[in-house]
């Protein structure tokens, strides 16, 4: 599985493609296949997104989604200084942090 991360412009916050637009929560990746290129260029060119790259995924039965590398992991789950502030998949308020 290959999906797409990056950081929204408007806010910093780590974002996941969810086959539509971005997502914060990285259960909501898609797969994209062979089109990361293409998605990836028409994104960044609308300004919605930088430093957006593609990584190798898994997708358990369950639905969730684990980034393959320590790095991305650590990015799918937020601040790692401050448990108390990392996303919450059931809370939509969680890791709503100001800086």
């Amino acid at each position: 599985m290959k999906i797409l991360t990056g950081n929204d412009l408007g806010s910093g916050h780590v974002v996941w493609w969810d086959g539509d637009g971005w997502s914060r929560q990285v259960n909501d990746a898609v797969d994209v296949g062979d089109a990361a290129d293409t998605i990836l260029a028409a994104e960044e060119a609308a300004r919605r997104v930088n430093a957006s790259y593609a990584i190798a995924a898994t997708k358990a039965a369950d639905g969730t989604v684990t980034p393959a590398h320590i790095k991305d992991k650590i990015r799918a789950r937020g601040p790692s200084v401050r448990p108390d502030l990392a996303l919450q998949p059931s809370d939509p308020q969680s890791g709503n942090w100001v800086i």
